[in-house]
């Protein structure tokens, strides 16, 4: 585990931070010594992690500012009132999201949008008003993307959430290389499946498909959000200065559990 320190003092604002894995990283920078900044569109659910956080991690500074990613107007309030409070930004995290498994020919236009809108659009409107107030204070910063390894491979019932994603990838590496001038660094984590989250109520809902899912982990479990929010901090600490436009996968090798050798489970054919 990273010292309690490394974060010391740092402004961390993360996205989708009242539940699941924003809330186990604002935790994490929490206890690293970071004034942390959660918002979501639940009021009453953010306030209550905000009161949570604060019980877990005496001393910490936190601030809850609910809003909608999906509104630049909210946005921009979300990044004023951080300055307001703390005077600064360092890290911005962009974990809100949306998912749901939907056949692509099922999938309704609402549907769609709903997705694109928090995942891709929202987490350019987060990165454009943080990046520009990083750019004006001449700091440098750290902007931490969560995608998902199906923005690579495909996402058969999620190719809302698969095309958002992959955009995300790609809007990680354009900024990585033009804002590397003002000391920025934009990178990406795509978890596997993670246990604990509003995600996985929706996508293994049942304990049948919970086992079909584990058989095809190697490691043969799922993750924890303090995983994720262990190697979060990592990634936005001074450890990983030198890391930009980097992909991290979290999966316990999911996404490279591919071609006919994982069919013998184990026993390796005879040639």
């Amino acid at each position: 585990m990273l010292n309690p320190g490394t974060l010391k003092n740092r402004v961390a604002i993360v996205t989708g931070g009242s539940s699941g894995l924003g809330k186990a990283m604002a935790h994490e920078f929490a206890r690293l010594g970071a004034h942390v900044v959660i918002t979501g569109r639940n009021e009453e659910r953010l306030n209550a992690a905000a009161q949570d956080l604060l019980s877990r991690t005496p001393g910490a500074r936190v601030l809850a500012v609910p809003g909608d990613v999906r509104n630049p107007e909210q946005v921009d309030r979300l990044v004023s009132e951080t300055k307001q409070a703390f005077g600064q930004i360092d890290i911005l995290v962009n974990n809100a999201a949306g998912n749901f498994v939907c056949p692509a020919e099922q999938l309704t236009i609402n549907g769609w949008n709903a997705v694109v809108n928090i995942v891709l659009n929202g987490t350019f409107y987060c990165s454009r008003a943080v990046g520009k107030e990083m750019i004006t204070a001449g700091r440098g910063g750290n902007i931490l993307n969560i995608v998902a390894t199906y923005a690579w491979t495909g996402g058969p019932g999620t190719v809302h959430s698969a095309a958002a994603k992959a955009g995300v990838v790609a809007m990680t590496r354009t900024l990585a290389v033009e804002w590397a001038r003002y000391g920025i660094r934009v990178n990406a984590m795509a978890p596997g499946p993670i246990d604990h989250t509003g995600a996985a109520e929706k996508l293994w809902p049942t304990a049948s498909i919970e086992e079909r899912l584990k058989r095809e982990i190697p490691l043969g479990r799922f993750g924890q959000p303090e995983e994720v929010a262990r190697l979060a901090s990592f990634i936005v600490s001074d450890y990983a200065g030198f890391m930009t436009g980097e992909v991290v996968t979290l999966d316990g090798g999911e996404w490279l559990n591919k071609g006919f050798l994982k069919h013998f489970e184990g026993e390796r054919p005879q040639p």
